[in-house]
């Protein structure tokens, strides 16, 4: 009897011990291996409204008073918290980082709802300090932007067609999500939609206008004023395309920060 004991002791010690140390020991999350983008999707085809200038604009307003479809934004994005992108195709990667980002951008934009741009004259905006929780890791919209796609698809320059900064000098807000079955195709169509529009080439007397994002990313299309004018030629309009050969030479940068909303 004597002799039983202390070994009983001694085993339920050590079992005590195990079970201490398992509950301190952080638990191994289970990722997801797929997100399904059709609730962005319907955010997207009740908020964006296509104008007849060639802009898409957002009703902020109206998603800022529909605590439900505040609700579905916040679930959709929630969604990325524990997202295997390494389980994603390559495409699948690229529509998952641009979604997340474009779909962050507007949840900002209804939090601080109402204002007029996203970058005040006097701030150099809010990418830095607007964090999510992707793959297990926060990240901000700068970084997804320059640490991600920038890097991880250094050799397209149509991903800055992709991600929208809530202003009306940025590429368009799609009314669709991006989806990997449809990639390429959508890029080349957002590429030719803006470029072809006065935000992204204006024809001048004596040369062009173009988006300050050719000037901010020149490296990204080439790395020189040459380069810029070939990825203009390659998706602008027959009209275009002939006013560009006939005056190839970039004479301004323009950008308008003013806020992609409905109301403006």
């Amino acid at each position: 009897m004597n002799t039983v004991l202390p070994r009983a002791s001694s085993l339920v010690r050590t079992i005590l011990s195990a079970i201490v140390l398992l509950a301190g020991a952080p638990l191994a999350m289970a990722k997801s291996t797929s997100i399904s983008h059709a609730p962005w999707g319907a955010l997207l085809e009740t908020y964006v409204e296509p104008g007849a200038d060639g802009v898409n604009r957002v009703d902020y307003a109206a998603l800022k008073a529909n605590q439900a479809d505040r609700d579905a934004l916040d679930t959709y994005i929630a969604q990325y918290a524990d997202l295997d992108f390494d389980a994603l195709t390559r495409d699948e990667q690229f529509a998952a980082w641009a979604n997340l980002y474009n779909a962050v951008t507007v949840r900002y934009i209804v939090e601080e709802y109402p204002l007029s741009t996203i970058k005040p004259w006097y701030s150099r905006g809010p990418w830095k300090k607007i964090k999510v929780i992707a793959d297990g890791e926060e990240i901000s919209l700068d970084g997804i932007e320059h640490g991600v796609l920038r890097q991880q698809w250094a050799d397209d320059p149509r991903l800055h067609y992709a991600i929208n900064c809530a202003s009306y000098g940025c590429p368009n807000l799609r009314v669709e999500p991006w989806q990997a079955e449809t990639l390429n195709a959508d890029l080349d169509e957002a590429a030719r939609d803006y470029i072809n529009h006065p935000r992204g080439v204006s024809v001048l007397k004596n040369g062009l206008r173009v988006s300050s994002i050719y000037d901010w990313f020149e490296a990204d299309f080439g790395g020189s004023e040459e380069a810029v004018i070939a990825h203009l030629l390659s998706y602008a309009g027959p009209a275009l395309a002939e006013k560009i050969r006939a005056n190839p030479d970039i004479r301004d940068h323009d950008y308008d920060w003013s806020l992609n909303d409905t109301s403006k």
